[in-house]
């Protein structure tokens, strides 16, 4: 769980145009930068140094910079986002990934895959199959990890509507402490782990982020900061109404780099 670095973005003058379903009204660009900054903030507060990329107002969600890539301590692979107005950010990500790996791998067609729906626990990774991650690029994926000495298996989460990504409703703590969303805790794949269940109406708190000692998490969720506390877990909370709105939570925000 240590990280060294981490690459961001911040929202651009057309984050408004975004996808969404949210359905929770426009975003405040200039409180979403700020709320980013305070993000930034928090990563560089935990020993991690920040890269930033430059905003990019042709691609509206090019903030949610993990759905690019999915980095490891043995490698890197670039990820093909599955809604095509996405596609674009990749490149941007491959450059500012050379400082750290001479090379990259990368989902071809006809794969799709978002980092967003990506969990490492460990050496293990868990691969949501879901409306922007199909079977194609969970199979490239997995044989690329395989390559790498990383064990894999898929997780759906079709049919979920308050899933957009596997790690909407599902992060890694550390050792065997997961936190996972009510539909998500009866999974084959998870009984191996102790799971913290997310009541429904806290679904938007589970995306959450270990980084060094501490557990970042969404303000606005005292029961479950709470709980997540009484683990051991120093928790950091930040403000995320703006991202919210654009689907966003607090893992997309940034690729750690170990």
């Amino acid at each position: 769980m240590k990280f060294i670095s981490a690459i961001t973005c911040p929202p651009s003058s057309s984050y408004a145009d975004g996808i969404t379903t949210a359905g929770l009204g426009a975003p405040d660009l200039a409180l979403a930068l700020a709320q980013h900054a305070a993000y930034c903030a928090a990563l560089e507060a935990l020993g991690v140094q920040i890269t930033t990329l430059p905003a990019d107002p042709a691609h509206p969600d090019s903030c949610f910079v993990e759905d690019t890539a999915v980095v490891t301590a043995n490698g890197a692979i670039l990820a093909r986002p599955g809604a095509p107005s996405r596609a674009g950010e990749v490149t941007a990500m491959q450059k500012a990934l050379v400082g750290w790996f001479i090379t990259t791998a990368a989902i071809t067609d006809p794969g799709t895959l978002d980092g967003g729906d990506i969990c490492q626990v460990g050496s293990h990774f868990l691969i949501g199959l879901s409306d922007r991650t199909n079977e194609d690029g969970a199979d490239q994926l997995t044989r690329w990890l395989n390559r790498h000495r990383y064990t894999a298996e898929t997780i759906s989460i079709r049919g979920n509507p308050q899933l957009l990504h596997l790690k909407s409703g599902i992060a890694w703590l550390g050792g065997d402490d997961l936190v996972v969303v009510e539909a998500l805790a009866t999974h084959p794949a998870l009984q191996r782990y102790r799971l913290l269940v997310v009541p429904d109406a806290d679904t938007y708190g589970a995306n959450c982020v270990r980084v060094n000692d501490a557990v970042l998490m969404a303000a606005g969720y005292p029961e479950l900061t709470a709980r997540v506390t009484a683990l051991g877990y120093r928790v950091v909370t930040l403000e995320m109404s703006e991202f919210r709105k654009m689907d966003g939570g607090l893992s997309c925000l940034s690729i750690r780099v170990p």
